[in-house]
């Protein structure tokens, strides 16, 4: 690809923090692995950290961790990826999905309680491609049912909503660091909670089953190898403290896109809501109405003809082959998100993108309108 979809944004000092642990004798559940929890858990503003292999890990013991299993009930998006429902049928729990919000692409808070029932343990929500609007709303919600919030922050690491930091709301939040987040280690996430007792909880699940302070052969529980290496570690302790950076370069790169396209009406281009700071995770725009999902995949293909990178985002979770095959889901379940859904696409978007290359991918964009709409 001429423009690549996404990319990290590395420098020497990040080399260098890896290189700094590579000439140490640990490289796991070492200094750094500490130094980042607890370097993120005060940039976020909660009292626990516990970092691990990858977001869907922290979804994953975030279940564990609140006793939800066989026979329990967990409300979530059905657009989202699709770790955020996986991480519920892995604990043999039921994922039921409520409708998303046209304008934000949240799952609507309006529309979860007629969901909630004696089998409801939690909600899921989701700050999707960064936006925390409604997410708020969710929370106080899980309140007064008194059912637990576990916030999917994973895309949304920089964002605030009403004044509070995304990840801030749920009993537990989790965050993830693959390359074209926010921030990367490479491959990782990351556990938030104000529990002491269920931080310490996740802390043994990820260390298969390794109480704090006990032996390398004593397990206390069935556990798993969810563990963030320091070489990792290392790398995220430089990306974090280069979020602000981050944030505001990507910010850039959305109003760039907002200039070259914001007055092309065949569009839908996302905007910071009112009452929110977002960070800014991927950039999609949506097709209006009048078009089709076989408009979208052409547009698709004659963007990465021209060598502009590109994908669909996201695929609605209820209509995965696997999801229909075990719950009986079809097409027409969730509308909204299934309208959405045919008429996404991710543009480029990432740090280091310069204002050539959005303009560059913008008119490959309107080149391909103008052949679907002329033709």
């Amino acid at each position: 690809m001429k423009i690549n979809l996404s990319g990290p944004d590395i420098t020497q000092a990040e080399i260098d923090a890896v290189l700094g642990v590579l000439n140490t004798t640990t490289l796991s559940l070492g200094p750094k692995l500490v130094e980042f929890e607890t370097a993120f858990a005060d940039y976020v503003g909660r009292r626990f950290a516990v970092a691990v292999n990858s977001g869907t890990s922290g979804l994953h013991l975030s279940m564990l961790a609140l006793g939800i299993g066989p026979g329990d009930e967990v409300i979530t998006t059905p657009f989202s990826f699709i770790a955020t429902s996986n991480c519920i049928l892995m604990v043999d729990a039921k994922p039921v999905f409520v409708d998303i919000d046209p304008v934000s692409l949240n799952i609507d808070p309006d529309k979860i309680s007629e969901k909630i029932n004696d089998k409801t343990k939690a909600v899921i929500p989701v700050e999707v491609f960064g936006n925390p609007s409604g997410i708020d709303k969710v929370y106080e919600l899980t309140r007064q049912h008194q059912i637990h919030c576990v916030e999917d922050s994973c895309e949304a690491l920089g964002s605030v909503v009403n004044g509070k930091k995304v990840g801030t709301l749920g009993d537990i939040s989790t965050f993830a660091f693959y390359p074209n987040k926010q921030i990367t280690t490479g491959e990782g996430g990351i556990i938030l909670t104000d529990d002491e007792e269920v931080a310490h909880l996740c802390g043994s699940l990820r260390n298969q089953g390794r109480d704090q302070n006990s032996g390398w052969l004593a397990h206390a529980r069935l556990g798993y190898n969810y563990r963030l290496s320091d070489i990792n570690c290392a790398l995220g302790i430089v990306q974090l403290k280069r979020i602000e950076e981050f944030v505001a370069k990507r910010k850039q790169v959305q109003l760039w896109y907002q200039e070259f396209l914001g007055d092309d009406d065949r569009l839908i281009l996302p905007q910071e809501p009112e009452n929110c700071k977002m960070s800014w995770f991927v950039y999609v725009v949506r097709l209006q109405e009048n078009f089709t999902q076989e408009n979208r995949d052409q547009l698709l293909n004659h963007l990465r003809e021209h060598g502009i990178g590109c994908s669909n985002y996201f695929s609605p979770l209820h209509l995965q082959p696997f999801m229909v095959e075990k719950f009986g889901f079809k097409p027409g379940d969730f509308p909204i998100t299934e309208s959405v859904s045919q008429r996404t696409i991710a543009l480029p978007f990432y740090n280091n993108l310069t204002q050539q290359q959005v303009e560059t991918a913008a008119a490959a964009l309107k080149l391909g309108l103008n052949k679907i709409t002329n033709a």
